[in-house]
């Protein structure tokens, strides 16, 4: 099974992913990013992109990652990864159903304000990200066209990540 953590910056997806991890046995964290990473130490590079996951291989090869790590680990991957383009989410969610991977999709949610926050205070990737900052208003856009109706929202407003990880557990189990 996959665990897919979405969100936007500041939602509480990696921090989450890795407590959600602890609390369900047999699992790993998959940073489907170093997919990307891959992608873009390529020499010579790819097209320029403000986003790795605009190239076409990176999806697949999220999938086909996943596919091979379960296929030789078994359990439970937790995916803590940001997809807000909804052709991009369909295409790695129907990749992995293409493998008869069942996949829990979240998606780690607080308002504008708290994200904001969360960014400003960000003493791991440095105050107030351009990078992270960018992203709010496509995830607004995202969650009111598409996202919300595709995942299992988990409001983190008010919520500490160890409890947002429970909250998935939790879920699992039911």
């Amino acid at each position: 099974m996959i665990v897919w953590l979405n969100g936007t910056h500041g939602a509480g997806k990696t921090t989450t992913g890795a407590l959600v991890q602890q609390l369900i046995p047999n699992s790993r964290v998959f940073d489907a990013e170093k997919v990307g990473e891959t992608l873009m130490d390529l020499s010579p590079g790819l097209p320029a992109t403000d986003n790795f996951q605009h190239w076409p291989p990176w999806r697949p090869l999220v999938v086909e990652t996943a596919r091979r790590i379960l296929d030789y680990t078994g359990g439970t991957l937790v995916v803590p990864m940001t997809v807000l383009v909804e052709e991009y989410w369909r295409e790695i969610s129907t990749g992995l159903a293409e493998h008869a991977i069942p996949v829990r999709h979240f998606v780690l949610h607080a308002d504008q304000d708290t994200l904001r926050g969360r960014i400003a205070d960000d003493t791991v990737l440095g105050p107030n990200s351009p990078f992270r900052l960018q992203y709010l208003e496509p995830y607004a856009e995202a969650v009111t066209a598409w996202l919300h109706d595709a995942a299992e929202v988990v409001d983190t407003t008010h919520l500490t990540p160890r409890q947002v990880a429970q909250h998935i557990a939790e879920s699992l189990m039911r």
